[in-house]
């Protein structure tokens, strides 16, 4: 068998994981933000200062260290032993955040109860929106590590996407990818259509046009260099690409006519309708058929047309979403009311997922069907209410130790104007040393750059054949590369757009 056929068979036929383990694969990120907050704070607390010495080199290696190499080790090497890795991080986040806080003040249990009450009452201040910069960034991140990862025999194969129904780590990945997107769009961020709807559509179609640039991009690449592609993904000629294109330009039209306090329920309507074409048609049957391709466009990229009915109603979901975390809100307590929302609200959808999954059908991304929009909007609120929280206990500890130049999403307001422009700059001198916030300047760059690094890493090496360790090492410099790019243009200010 040639070596294109063996890695199709690589990545083909796979049946997932629990939705346990994806869920708890997600947990790592926050507490490796949570970490990476925690070792500035104590650094802050012993030497009094920050940036660290020699920032440039520093920090980069520090937050490489902290915030990628544990998500890579995750879900390779560490893989069967992921519940460990989860709570030995989370034991060393516990460990420092008490003796930085003890550290930090030696009241009475009294007095840092009093504390506490007035850290809810307190006013914050953000920059960006809040928490949905580290989603996306994470997001793009674990999907930057997957799509080379999973070419590796190191990689589980329960990750990786599954064939036809099933819950793997990459197949959340696609869902999590158009949520995050819906949830900083132009709707979600309440920016007001100028002009007419249909200009407002055409202006959308039009600022797509990188997206369906590089779908083209890849689809010739693929097929003039013979590259291995799992065909019943997206289809002959399709790809993620022009997926992220076409949900995005769908969903502008619905959104100029429908009322954005109720997208919830049309997004339901939308999917539960497909799903009932699933159920009481010859939909499915056509869909997860294998040996029609050849006969026009439609049997040759069924699934990446008819899943763009359940991707828009993700992505509806997800400026529903985008609209309620945005609100205007001053106070800790409400930041914290919000998050428990989110918590609920994914508590809420998981409960749905297990009863369609028994009544209805499994989750399928290949068809993305009603289990799988309920699935990716649930794991994106799980997901995204742990990095809230997590900013939050860093917020809290912040202003207990007096550390506040840490990049965050949410800050305390300060006594004056001055000391809040001045902090104001402190802080930007060490968040122009973050990673997370490089990534997310360049956040479409960093996505196209793993890709071509991944063909390219593909055309070097002999994947299926490498050593775990061996394996490793290639999929950490690759990330290394990838993060070192956006690193630098970030520090140079540099963002790099396509259109």
């Amino acid at each position: 068998m040639a070596q294109k056929e063996l890695k199709e068979a690589f990545v083909s036929n796979l049946n997932g994981t629990s939705l346990g383990e994806v869920a708890l694969g997600s947990f790592l990120s926050p507490v490796c933000f949570m970490n990476r907050g925690l070792i500035f704070i104590l650094y802050h607390q012993i030497k009094g200062t920050l940036p660290l010495p020699f920032p440039l080199i520093s920090h980069l290696l520090l937050d490489f260290c902290v915030l990628i190499l544990p998500l890579v080790l995750s879900c390779t090497v560490l893989s069967s032993v992921l519940l460990q890795v989860a709570m030995s991080l989370m034991f060393v986040s516990a460990c420092v955040f008490c003796y930085a806080c003890r550290t930090s003040s030696s009241s009475s249990a009294q007095r840092s109860q009093k504390s506490f009450s007035s850290f809810l009452q307190s006013h914050v201040q953000f920059n960006q929106v809040p928490f949905v910069t580290l989603f996306r960034v994470f997001v793009n991140v674990k999907t930057a590590i997957s799509i080379l990862a999973v070419d590796f025999a190191v990689f589980p194969r329960r990750y990786a996407k599954t064939e036809t129904y099933g819950t793997g780590v990459m197949d959340f990945g696609v869902g999590g990818f158009v949520f995050a997107n819906a949830l900083v769009c132009p709707e979600a961020r309440r920016r007001n259509v100028s002009g007419s709807k249909m200009s407002h559509i055409t202006k959308q179609i039009l600022s797509v046009w990188p997206l369906l640039a590089l779908g083209m991009g890849r689809l010739v690449s693929v097929k003039m260099t013979g590259y291995h592609e799992h065909v019943t993904e997206y289809g002959v000629h399709w790809n993620f690409f022009f997926t992220l294109a076409i949900v995005r330009v769908l969903a502008s039209a619905l959104l100029t006519v429908l009322p954005a306090r109720h997208l919830w329920v049309f997004a339901l309507l939308i999917s539960g309708f497909y799903q009932f074409l699933l159920e009481t048609s010859e939909l499915k049957a056509f869909i997860l058929h294998n040996d029609d391709r050849e006969k026009d466009f439609v049997h040759a990229n069924k699934e990446g047309i008819f899943s763009l009915a359940g991707y828009v109603a993700i992505y509806l979901t997800g400026v529903q979403i985008g609209l309620y975390v945005m609100q205007p809100r001053s106070q800790v307590a409400e930041w914290l009311k919000m998050l428990f929302n989110l918590f609920l609200g994914s508590l809420v959808l998981f409960a749905a997922l297990c009863t369609c999954q028994t009544l209805v059908e499994p989750v399928s991304r290949r068809s993305a069907n009603f289990p799988f929009s309920l699935w990716s909007v649930a794991q994106s609120l799980f997901f995204m209410s742990c990095l809230g929280l997590a900013d939050l206990l860093l917020l809290f500890l912040k202003r207990t130790s007096g550390c506040r130049v840490v990049p965050s999403s949410l800050n305390m307001y300060s006594k004056g104007a001055d000391a809040d422009e001045a902090l104001g700059e402190k802080r930007g001198e060490v968040e122009k040393l973050c990673i997370v916030q490089a990534v997310s300047r360049n956040q479409l760059l960093f996505f196209l750059l793993s890709n071509v690094m991944t063909g390219l890493t593909n055309s070097l090496v002999d994947t299926l054949s490498c050593s775990s360790s061996f394996s490793a090492c290639i999929l950490l410099l690759y990330m290394f590369i990838n993060c070192l790019v956006v690193y630098v243009l970030h520090v140079c200010g540099v963002t790099v757009k396509f259109w």
